[in-house]
């Protein structure tokens, strides 16, 4: 029996989320699979995702690119020469490490903007050695972490695999922008698998060598970047009682706290900005429901952000099964550092036309970035509870994200019992509403087992089902139960996780 919160790997790969990937073969560092719960609720993520910023202007799209892409990209990006990591060797059993993390870690302290040869003294000075055999790091270098590929039969064309799905948008903007009027805000979001050649995977989801992303890069005129019309539908007054939840760089002494628009405008941060940090965190805290005490927009400075980037905040998360603060996304003013690279080197003009002004431009871009894995391992996290009274892990997701929204049990298992069951199961699937059916065990065994894996609802066909139609739903976060005719089930399912109605009105 389950007397307290379990390790949260351990409980990933018991009730099949997320465990090693090619474990038969002892596994793969860095790279895990989906199992058939975590395949689920990783596809309601995405639609959540999508759902929210998508929406957030009539002119963003989603839009799929390939997983390789040729050398000159990359060069254009800039990631074949600046995209590296501080490698810590111990020449002794030849064990990596990230020196900047291991850091991190030992002395909770950030060392991003540190020299190579400043990161070996603090691990020197620190008596910060090889985990595996206690010996002295010896060096500390730079790595590229690119992973390139054999391309074609002889091998004759330079390729690599994408270490970020921003390339895609980027390469598909020219024509995307004529495709979609020619008009500016545009906005196109990419969710997909990336890969980065890690020093040294750890921490389960968080960091990988195999992992996905969901990115919006928006387009836009930069003399527009701080009007207060932010789009046709959005102004800069829409967020005026909004507060923000940051650490700027040169406040991490203190606490976090909370600024307005205007505080950040006077800050130096421009409203379209401000704008989008502010659906970001909308996004974080209203529909993950991370609580605010768990978040922040932390500021990183010259020397910690990437060159390109005026403005960069990370989105933050407290990670209480780790113990320290883990980067979960960004909001990166990344100027017209992209489109300027591809042009110059692939020759391909990716200017626009000013309407007004008649003068042609190149975009800057705002990224709104997410690990998207980072995300899915929060939100177990935060949502994983132990329940003392039920003697059990109950997860309480958000309900659009919940992997079932209702598990269906027939209380005996006469034919009669579970033909009704199944009637009703069917009647859900058909309506796109992930429903389980669950025949074995007694009835706690199996309200037990939808609750660890975060199902709403469960629904019990019992000799009333057969008699007059009615059937008994519970709710999963509170075990109240209520009577409902089966016809009515579908609609009620789905004003209950669409939140249009609450549990307790059923009543």
């Amino acid at each position: 029996m389950t007397t307290q919160k379990e390790d949260l790997p351990a409980f990933m790969k018991r009730r099949g989320f997320v465990y090693p990937s090619s474990e038969i073969y002892g596994g793969l560092a860095g790279t895990w699979e989906f199992g058939h719960i975590g395949k689920l609720m990783k596809d309601n993520l995405n639609k959540v995702w999508k759902n929210f910023f998508l929406n957030l202007d009539d002119n963003f799209y989603e839009i799929e690119g390939s997983l390789i892409m040729p050398e000159d990209v990359f060069k254009a990006s800039g990631h074949l020469d600046n995209f590296d990591d501080p490698l810590a060797e111990c020449f002794k059993c030849g064990t990596t490490e990230r020196a900047d993390k291991i850091i991190e870690e030992k002395l909770n302290q950030r060392e991003e903007s540190a020299t190579n040869e400043e990161l070996l003294k603090i691990l020197q000075d620190n008596n910060i050695n090889c985990p595996k055999c206690k010996n002295k790091f010896e060096k500390v270098t730079s790595f590229n972490q690119m992973f390139p590929l054999t391309y074609g039969p002889k091998g004759g064309q330079t390729v690599y695999l994408r270490p970020e799905t921003a390339q895609t948008p980027y390469l598909n903007f020219k024509l995307q922008h004529e495709l979609l009027r020619k008009k500016l805000p545009m906005g196109l979001a990419t969710i997909g698998r990336a890969f980065r050649n890690e020093i040294s995977p750890k921490n389960s989801l968080i960091r990988c060598r195999e992992f996905e992303q969901a990115e919006l890069q928006i387009f836009f005129n930069p003399k527009n970047i701080n009007d207060e019309k932010i789009s046709d539908t959005a102004n800069f007054s829409d967020i005026k009682n909004e507060k923000l939840i940051v650490m700027l760089q040169n406040k991490r002494d203190t606490p976090t706290k909370e600024m307005s628009p205007k505080e950040l405008e006077k800050y130096g941060l421009p409203k379209f900005y401000i704008y989008y940090m502010t659906k970001v965190q909308d996004y974080i805290l209203n529909v993950l429901k991370i609580p605010k005490e768990k978040f922040r927009l932390y500021e990183l400075n010259d020397k910690e952000k990437a060159f390109y980037n005026k403005n960069h905040f990370d989105m933050e998360f407290f990670s209480e099964e780790l113990n320290d603060w883990i980067e979960i996304g960004g909001v990166h003013y990344r100027t017209d550092h992209d489109l300027e690279g591809h042009e110059k080197v692939s020759k391909t003009k990716l200017t626009v036309l000013d309407e007004e002004t008649k003068e042609r431009f190149i975009p800057h871009v705002l990224e709104l970035s997410f690990g998207h894995w980072r995300s899915f391992y929060i939100l177990l996290e935060q949502h994983l509870q132990y329940d003392k009274k039920r003697e059990n892990n109950i997860l309480k997701l958000p309900k659009k994200l919940a992997p079932i929204k209702v598990s269906i049990f027939p209380l005996i298992s006469k034919k009669e019992f579970q033909a009704t069951a199944r009637e009703i199961h069917n009647d859900l699937i058909e309506n796109d509403i992930i429903s389980s059916f669950d025949k074995s065990g007694s009835i706690g065994k199996r309200y037990a087992r939808a609750d660890e894996i975060g199902t709403p609802y469960c629904i019990t066909v019992d000799h009333d089902s057969l008699e007059s139609g009615v059937v008994t739903v519970r709710d999963r976060d509170t075990t109240e139960q209520v009577k409902i005719h089966k016809d009515k089930i579908v609609g009620t399912i789905r004003d209950l996780i669409n939140n249009k109605i609450k549990f307790s009105s059923l009543r």
